[in-house]
This record gives C-alpha cells, structure tokens and sequence, in this order.
C-alpha cells in the first residue's frame, strides 16, 4: 500500500518570502510587438502613451537560465514559488485596481510579496491556492495594485478534454461587443516570447497530449483576459477601466475559434470568452472611472 502524501498545505507552513522590488523602463517596443502580434489597429504606441489594462504583462518579465527550468517549462525554484513536490500550476484567475494607468517611457517599480496561501480540495483533488500582491509606482505614486490567482497541485492530473478539436467556426453569440479569434500555434509561440513563458503546452504539441493529456496545444489563460479587456478598449474608449477581475475555467486549444463577448451595463460590463465547446471558458467584471 502506497503511503498517503502529506497535505498540500503542510509544505508551506514556514514559508514565508518576503517583498521583492523590480524596476522596468517600460520601453515602447513590447507594446507595438503584441499589437502585431494581434493584428490590433492603431498607431504604434510613443512614449507617454497610457499602457492599456493587464499589459503591464509585458514587462518585469524574468528570463531564468535553460538549466533552471524544469520538464514542463517552467522554473524550478523562484521566490513566489511553493516548495511543493513536483508542482502542477495553473493560473486561474485575478483582480486589478487601476488609479492611474502607467505611461509608456517612464521608469516604473514593480513591488511582489505574498498575499494568501490556502489549501482546498476539488474534484481532482487537493489543491494549493497562493495569491501574489503585486504593486506598480510611477514618480512615488501607486499607479495600480494587482492580485494574481495561482493554483498549485502535487503531481499530474488530467482533465476532461475532447480527444479531437474542431476547427470550425460556429455561430457568434448575441452580444454587443464581440471580438473573435482564430489562434494559431504561431501566435502563441509570439505571445510566449513577449512574456518570457517557456511552458510546454503553448507550444509542444506532444507534451501537451503525452504528458499533459491535453487534446493539443493550449491558449495562454493571459491571452484570454487581454483579449476580454480590448473589447472596452475599443467599444468604450472613452471610459478607462478603474478596476476589473477576472476568471480562468476551461482551456482553449489552437485551431479553436473563439469570440471575446461582452456587454456593457451602466458604469460596469461583463465580459467572457466562448467557443463552439463552452459559452464561458474564462470570464471578467470591468467597472468604469
């Protein structure tokens, strides 16, 4: 008889990381390659440009050496990174409150700590849910604070994936806000270099079904919250976006078309992604300034 793993929250009882401090010039070059990369109309961006929600992704990023990554891409060990046996990490989801957005060109600092560490159990087992508090100045003032979802699990679990895609394109909802997508593996192979994400299953087919057990190659959970946060970007330019969360629940996979839905009510609008398979595979509350 195996021996029952200890629980998850067991191996984070004394682990407390302290804040860290980054700084990024925020140059211009991320924002005009990401507006390529998804074919986003506009000029390039210039220096004094207010950076859009979420893309702050773009920058603060870390570049860890190949030795230091592990099977699936992912780094070994990091300050934020639990000390949890071969880790399984999903990000499922976060908050953003926005009071001035950050300008283009102008030194920004960027300080990480550890908000909360909660163990739960789902219908695939234990998981382990670690929150990171993230704090953006610009010229001493607060310019936004963002909380990040981070779900950990010890081992390999397999969901429930359709075992082929379908590639087709399916009728849009009824929303009044929708921009769709056909992603294909090159543009998350793009997108992964924009963010310095090197895990296997946004660009290794034959990880993503062997190891994984995923039907292909999977849509960044990132990708996905950028995509719901162009929509009032583009249909309500006029109302910066003072704060938002937002939800990851089900993968999307390449060759999957998908629409970003959404629909504006008063001073708030709700937002999700949807595709042939599923009508919310993440979703998102936007409230206005």
């Amino acid at each position: 008889m195996q021996p029952t793993p200890p629980p998850l929250d067991s191996y984070v009882e004394s682990w407390t990381p302290g804040p860290v401090t980054d700084e990024d010039p925020l140059p211009t070059g991320p924002v005009a390659a990401l507006s390529a990369v998804l074919d986003l109309p506009g000029p390039v961006a210039k220096a004094g440009d207010p950076l859009p929600p979420l893309w702050h992704w773009l920058y603060f990023l870390g570049w860890h050496a190949g030795r230091d990554l592990g099977a699936d891409g992912h780094p070994l060990d990091g300050h934020f990174l639990p000390p949890v046996p071969q880790r399984q990490r999903m990000w499922a989801g976060g908050r953003c409150e926005i009071a001035r957005p950050l300008r283009l060109g102008e030194p920004a600092e960027r300080i990480s700590s550890l908000g909360a560490v909660a163990a739960k159990r789902g219908r695939t087992g234990e998981m382990l849910f670690v929150t990171e508090r993230r704090e953006f100045r610009q010229r001493g003032r607060v310019c936004l604070v963002e909380e990040q979802d981070i779900v950990y699990r010890s081992g390999r679990t397999a969901g429930q994936y359709p075992a082929v895609l379908d590639a087709s394109a399916f009728p849009r909802p009824d929303s009044p806000w929708q921009l769709p997508l056909h992603p294909d593996p090159a543009l998350l192979f793009r997108f992964s270099a924009l963010t310095a994400n090197a895990h296997r299953i946004h660009y290794d087919a034959p990880y993503c079904r062997d190891e994984e057990g995923y039907p292909g190659v999977v849509v960044h959970g990132p990708l996905l919250a950028l995509l719901m946060l162009e929509l009032p970007r583009r249909h309500a330019p006029d109302r910066p976006v003072r704060s938002l969360s937002y939800r990851l629940r089900r993968p999307v996979f390449a060759g999957e078309h998908l629409v970003a839905c959404g629909t504006p009510a008063g001073g708030a609008a709700e937002l999700h992604v949807a595709t042939h398979r599923e009508d919310r595979h993440a979703t998102a509350e936007v409230t206005f300034a």
